[in-house]
């Protein structure tokens, strides 16, 4: 058994979770209401200009950096985890399966599931966008799908690299849930309190470039980030600046490449294969 067979198996037993469907529904629903409010609406979103095709994909940028995660919690989280604990890795891993085959198979067959999941909302929420708005840039779309199937991907590997680290899967939802908490819903606030820290308690007068950078760790951020570095020019007519809603640096000014959007495209990269590397070698050496 390789770990492309792994993978098929997972991805056919994962796609029958009624919670997977359960959030593609809610999501599609979302895409369509979310949609038709920005093109109705624009004004309400920060488009006072009018709502554009490029505009609608910096909007749904948003509602997926919070559907993902938590989709890729749900798909991912008992992933490995949850064999362990029924003690299913055990047959998995006598018929002719290396560990690193397993947790390989694992990662690419949930993030088949997520892609799958996303794409659907996608397709039908851009889609009804673009015939609202009676325009469709291909090339744009395409990017920013790619980009996305990307994030997706990202979260797929960290969190079934969370349950690579531990064999209950209360623990797995406990790690994962905490690490959506600390990089999703705090961590704006975290670059403002490292600079207090590092400046001695007191904030300056002048942001520095570097709390930018801070900033982008959040997978999400990273996201934004990576979309606004590849679609540069529908991001100035969208408005769309990362450090907007952030710290405050002034991304479009600064020098340092750490400073700039681009930052986000290599942070992806490091989330991708950080977890990657960590679950491995937690799982490989774990006592099963």
């Amino acid at each position: 058994m390789t770990w492309l067979t792994v993978a098929k198996k997972d991805f056919r037993d994962a796609v029958q979770s009624r919670a997977l469907w359960a959030l593609v529904g809610v999501f599609v629903a979302l895409s369509i209401v979310s949609t038709y409010a920005y093109v109705e609406v624009p004004e309400m979103f920060g488009s006072p200009g009018g709502a554009t095709f490029g505009g609608l994909l910096f909007f749904t940028v948003g509602l997926v950096g919070l559907f993902v995660p938590i989709a890729a919690i749900v798909v991912c989280y008992k992933s490995l985890a949850g064999e362990r604990e029924l003690g299913s890795i055990k047959l998995l891993l006598s018929l002719p399966t290396t560990r690193g085959q397993v947790f390989a198979g694992k990662v690419l067959g949930r993030a088949a599931v997520l892609a799958f999941g996303l794409s659907v909302g996608l397709v039908v929420g851009l889609g009804f966008g673009a015939a609202l708005l009676g325009e469709l840039d291909g090339v744009a779309g395409l990017v920013f799908v790619l980009v996305t199937l990307s994030f997706t991907a990202v979260y797929a590997t960290i969190v079934v690299g969370i349950s690579a680290t531990t064999g209950s899967t209360s623990r797995a939802t406990t790690l994962a849930l905490g690490f959506f908490v600390v990089f999703e819903l705090l961590w704006d606030v975290v670059p403002m309190g490292v600079l207090y820290v590092v400046e001695g308690f007191s904030f300056p007068t002048t942001i520095p470039d570097w709390v930018f950078t801070v900033s982008q760790l959040s997978p999400s951020s990273a996201y934004f980030s990576s979309i606004v570095a590849l679609l540069p020019d529908l991001a100035d007519a969208a408005g769309a600046d990362p450090a907007q809603g952030g710290p405050g640096v002034e991304v479009s000014a600064a020098e340092p490449f750490y400073a700039s959007p681009e930052v986000g495209l290599v942070v992806l990269l490091a989330w991708l294969f950080v977890p990657l590397a960590v679950g491995h070698a937690r799982f490989t050496a774990a006592d099963l």
